[in-house]
């Protein structure tokens, strides 16, 4: 029995060469590196990570903001005497020329002869809001109805006051209405208030349509998306692939042996999450835009979404069997 025991501890020794011998060649094989130095048994683990090689993009800063669209050109019809309306020639979208009789008043009283007042339509266009029925007593200053000009829209809007600074004519906008969901229709800022509104402490601007489009109509209801500055001339990167530290921001950049350096940047302006990034990066260099809450300075990284290449010969190879 004595003898047995160094055959047994001879036995241990060997299956613990082989099985780290195994874990040697399996690291290897599953592309981890010799630590620093190249010092044996000092293995670098991979860190799975993505990245972005780093160019200028523009960013375009905006506001949303809700407006009603509306005629370009409208008149109000109001009646010459005071009464009530006994017949209406016209309804909700109809075309009227100028000179059209589009409601007639009875401005009699008890106990006079009666006589008819037509009311006329002062310019061309299209009824744009429902016109006073029948029987309703109006005065000289009761609206009967609204003619537009439907073929020349626009769109009135108010813009909150800390935006001011950014309002001017000629500021470019995507305009969207519930009827057509996931369409835009372009549009431009042609007039700006020179004063806020006290109440409600806003802005209002005018925005007519590039391009006439008949789905839209007056008196939809419009989400405008208003762009107001650019910023460019700067690399851009997600904003939340940064890694904060106190006041200071650092970036990932993967060097050509897969290791990432922490550098220290500055951030510009952000857009949707996008930020500029105004120095420590340059265009063209790769950044890590996911994983980076898991290294460190000098920490070894492997892109999942790095296309693996087939060699040159071995392409030849394939073409020519």
């Amino acid at each position: 029995m004595k003898a047995t025991k160094p055959f047994i501890t001879g036995a241990c020794t060997i299956a613990i060469a082989a099985i780290l011998i195994i874990y040697a060649l399996n690291a290897k094989s599953d592309g981890t590196a010799m630590g620093p130095g190249g010092k044996k048994g000092a293995f670098q683990t991979l860190i799975s990570v993505k990245t972005q090689v780093l160019e200028k993009e523009t960013l375009h800063d905006y506001v949303i903001a809700n407006g009603e669209v509306e005629a370009q050109n409208s008149v109000s019809v109001y009646p010459d005497t005071a009464g009530k309306i006994t017949s209406t020639k016209v309804m909700l979208g109809s075309e009227v020329k100028k000179g059209d009789v589009i409601a007639t008043i009875d401005p009699t009283s008890p106990g006079s002869y009666y006589k008819e007042s037509p009311v006329y339509a002062p310019i061309s266009g299209s009824i744009i809001s429902s016109p006073l029925k029948n029987g309703t007593t109006v005065s000289t200053s009761t609206e009967i109805a609204v003619i537009g000009d439907i073929a020349k829209l626009q769109i009135t809007a108010s813009i909150p006051e800390r935006y001011v600074a950014v309002l001017k004519t000629g500021l470019k906008a995507d305009v969207s209405v519930e009827a057509y969901p996931g369409i835009t229709f372009a549009a431009t800022v042609k007039y700006v208030s020179p004063v806020v509104d006290a109440t409600s402490r806003t802005k209002e601007v005018i925005l007519t349509f590039d391009k006439y489009d008949s789905r839209i109509n007056a008196g939809m209801f419009a989400k405008i998306k208003l762009y107001t500055q650019d910023y460019s001339d700067c690399v851009t990167m997600p904003e939340d692939s940064l890694v904060q530290n106190n006041d200071k921001y650092y970036a990932y950049v993967v060097k050509e042996d897969d290791t990432v350096e922490k550098r220290e940047i500055d951030k510009g302006n952000s857009v949707d999450g996008t930020v500029q990034i105004t120095s420590g990066l340059a265009e063209g260099e790769r950044v890590v835009v996911q994983g980076q809450t898991s290294l460190s300075d000098g920490a070894k990284i492997r892109d999942v979404e790095a296309k693996k290449e087939v060699p040159a010969e071995n392409d030849k190879d394939i073409k020519a069997e």
